[in-house]
């Protein structure tokens, strides 16, 4: 299959945000024929065929050219039917209102069609939204926000770009727009009117990861949870964001989904982790393979999926029977067990199924379960950063405090710093002078933009141990600003006047770049310096060998920037320790929200940031950074990331798609046994067992423990099949084990191997 999607355009402009969405289905060849998108109340249809539709966002800005082929690849080895992306706005108008909304709409589709892109003309854009979450806007600012969403529809459809074109969280979207559900999750989602299909275009697969937060993680068994049953109760479309990590260039060391850690992920300033795909396009194990059985589960009942309605069927307290059937004869079933804490053995269809806890079995002939939501599949993997063994021989250069200049202006009072700065800097100057009697200083002070009620760097030219402090609640310094130690005593500095200079000295020199990186004189050796706030360095380095995704570990400074020639790796600040909590051992069942399953509590909420290879020569690279706070470059340092260990921890007769499929097929003529399959990377070998035990072992991967019953034999088994091997499965079967250590006992084996 080939993927293709649609994403939005975010633009705001007299308090409205306009969003234009573009989504692109993956087909097995290019149609060269006309072909038509349409819908009902069941499914989006292309071709006159409907579909169950699975989608993962990945935008393309976030990654290189480069890792767009394998992203793809893994997306559609993953599952999923469509990408959807966004047009990003501000990457095509960098200057604020230099393009009205229509206008740029207008050429964005315009290219489109010249380009023969919509599935209409024989490409593959299926969908498209215009506006996003806009709704909620309408309650705030009233009549005008409705009119204008009503002017964003009527313009969207006047486009006819012969695909349907959707807005997401707008109830009152007017017809023919579809209106759709965005959240963690969306089974409670009906749409406006009874002829549009139920759509789930942002599937929330984790949370934001910010700067002083500990980091969110949605457990793989719970997002696989939200989307079957969303699917049980006639949802037809789901979108994961994000499938691909959106934050730009961000790697971390736990890495477990994109959808939070979701599926595939990147880097940035506010790290969004959802993901499923990893920043360099490496699968985040065990979400990516758990959902990629899903998906293959849901396929084989979408035949009667859409071409019916549920019915429900109550089977217990908290247990229904979601049941769909087809005039053909086709069957396919949901069992859903609802109870946050407790197993639930239930009978349909005059079968008894064992349901864990916040789980739904799939039987795509309502008599096999060839999924359980509860029950994990896929391999895990640890994950381990290699330091390379060559540190970087830094050069420093301290930038200059500002000074009145031409490019000062003033005026009585503070400013707000992003109505000054309009993004052409992340740095305002603030400056004023203040007198008396004995002493006369400039006092300049340094901030970032954005940050919420903190305290801000502040630098007063001679007058030691002497500096104002400050509060911002929206960006720049609000006041009051106070100076104490002065013969006067206390003084409230805010209404006088101010001057005010937008950027740093080597902003506008391009520091950064490979040009402007030669336009100042550099330090370096004893001279360097460290823990000194507005300070720039810069070091040349080798490319590493091998073809290991790279990254900076950036620990051991405070805040600031990293270029690696002249591209922007992403802003650090490991200096702010994550706050929050608690974290602690995150249990899959109960509604998911952003506080729950939390981890890094006290350490850098973001530490590692990947380095495209595609970036680097093989010789003479460029790396700098700028020190907002002051940090130790020498703690930097350059790290490959590989795969440490993978783990598997299976339930006897766990349901298996592999297995249905033999059964149906003939191959197998009785219940098969589910297997442990472990895998290393391509260059890697299994080079230990570090734990083995089938029984009722406890812990997860990376802090499995055995339990009160124990398979002696357990090592053995793994020892004999996959020391030396780059792969390897093992049946959870009891006679391989040396009998059953515990007749009457479910157990499961888990396994947990090292690669080298």
């Amino acid at each position: 299959m080939q993927f293709t999607e649609c994403g939005p355009f975010k633009k705001m402009h007299n308090s409205f945000q306009l969003l234009l969405l573009l989504m692109v289905s993956l087909s097995l060849c290019v149609c060269l024929c006309t072909a038509s998108v349409t819908y009902d109340h069941k499914a989006i249809s292309i071709n006159g065929r409907r579909r169950i539709l699975i989608s993962g966002s990945i935008h393309y800005p976030r990654s290189t050219p480069e890792m767009w082929p394998d992203l793809i690849q893994k997306a559609k080895e993953g599952g999923l039917d469509v990408i959807q992306t966004y047009v990003f706005w501000n990457g095509h108008e960098p200057q604020p209102g230099k393009a009205a909304m229509e206008k740029f709409t207008r050429y964005i589709v315009g290219m489109m069609k010249s380009e023969g892109l919509y599935e209409n003309q024989g490409g593959p854009i299926i969908l498209s939204q215009i506006e996003n979450e806009y709704g909620p806007m309408e309650y705030e600012l009233g009549a005008p926000a409705r009119a204008y969403s009503k002017w964003a529809a009527n313009m969207a459809v006047g486009l006819k770009t012969g695909v349907p074109w959707i807005m997401c969280k707008q109830d009152d979207a007017p017809d023919p727009i579809i209106n759709t559900c965005n959240g963690f999750y969306c089974d409670y989602f009906t749409p406006n009117k009874p002829f549009k299909p139920k759509m789930w275009t942002e599937a929330w697969s984790g949370w934001f990861t910010e700067f002083g937060g500990a980091v969110p993680y949605r457990p793989a068994e719970d997002l696989a949870y939200s989307v079957a049953k969303f699917i049980q109760t006639g949802g037809s479309f789901v979108n994961y964001y994000m499938y691909r990590n959106a934050s730009c260039h961000k790697m971390s060391l736990s890495d477990v989904s994109l959808p939070i850690n979701m599926f595939i992920s990147t880097c940035g300033y506010i790290n969004l982790q959802r993901f499923i795909i990893k920043y360099v396009g490496l699968k985040r194990e065990a979400k990516w393979g758990h959902l990629k059985d899903l998906h293959r589960a849901i396929k084989l009942c979408e035949p009667v999926l859409v071409n019916g309605d549920p019915t429900v069927i109550s089977l217990g307290n908290y247990q229904k029977a979601y049941v769909y059937k087809n005039k053909t004869g086709g069957c396919a079933a949901f069992l859903a067990n609802d109870d946050k804490s407790d197993f639930a053995k239930v009978n349909f269809q005059n079968q008894h199924y064992n349901l864990p806890p916040w789980s739904i079995s799939i039987l795509p002939d309502c008599k096999t379960t060839v999924y359980n939501t509860a029950r994990v599949g896929a391999q895990t993997t640890v994950m381990k950063m290699t330091r390379e063994p060559t540190g970087f021989a830094w050069q420093s250069y301290n930038d200059e405090t500002e000074y009145y200049d031409d490019d000062t202006f003033g005026t009585v009072g503070l400013l707000e710093q992003l109505n000054v700065t309009r993004d052409a800097s992340d740095y305002l100057w603030y400056m004023t002078d203040l007198e008396n009697p004995k002493i006369t200083f400039k006092n300049v002070v340094n901030l970032r933009a954005g940050l919420n009620k903190i305290s801000l760097l502040s630098i007063a030219v001679g007058l030691p141990n002497i500096g104002p402090r400050f509060e911002t609640w929206n960006a720049g310094v609000l006041g009051p600003v106070t100076l104490s130690g002065l013969n006067e005593g206390r003084r409230d500095l805010s209404w006088q006047k101010w001057s005010y200079k937008v950027g740093l000295k080597g902003e506008i020199l391009s520091l950064h770049s490979l040009s402007g990186s030669s336009s100042v004189e550099w330090v370096q050796g004893s001279y360097v310096a460290q823990k000194q706030p507005l300070t720039w360095y810069k070091a040349v380095f080798d490319a590493p060998a091998g073809d290991e995704p790279l990254a900076l570990d950036m620990n051991s400074m405070g805040k600031g920037q990293v270029w690696v020639n002249g591209e922007s790796i992403g802003r650090y600040w490991p200096a702010y320790k994550a706050k929050g909590g608690p974290c602690t051992t995150c249990n899959y069942t109960g509604y998911y929200d952003e506080k729950k399953c939390l981890s890094n509590c006290g350490e850098a909420s973001q530490r590692w940031y990947h380095v495209p290879r595609s970036w680097l020569n093989p010789r003479g690279n460029l790396l700098v950074v700028f020190e907002e706070l002051g940090g130790i470059p020498y703690g930097v340092s350059l790290v490959k990331r590989e795969i440490y260990s993978v783990c598997a921890d299976i339930f006897e007769w766990q349901p298996s798609l592999r297995n249905y499929q033999m059964q149906a097929s003939g191959q197998a003529t009785k219940p098969l046994r589910p297997k442990a399959h472990l895998s290393c990377s391509p260059n890697q070998k299994i080079s230990e067992v570090k734990f083995a035990s089938f029984g009722t072992p406890q812990g997860g991967c990376g802090s499995f423990q055995e339990g009160s019953c124990h398979a002696h034999d357990s090592y053995d088994v793994f020892n004999k099949n996959c020391v030396g091997q780059q792969s390897c499965a093992v049946a959870v079967n009891p006679e391989i084990f040396g009998g059953d250590p515990c007749p009457g006992v479910l157990k499961k084996l888990s396994v947990e191997v090292i690669c080298s």
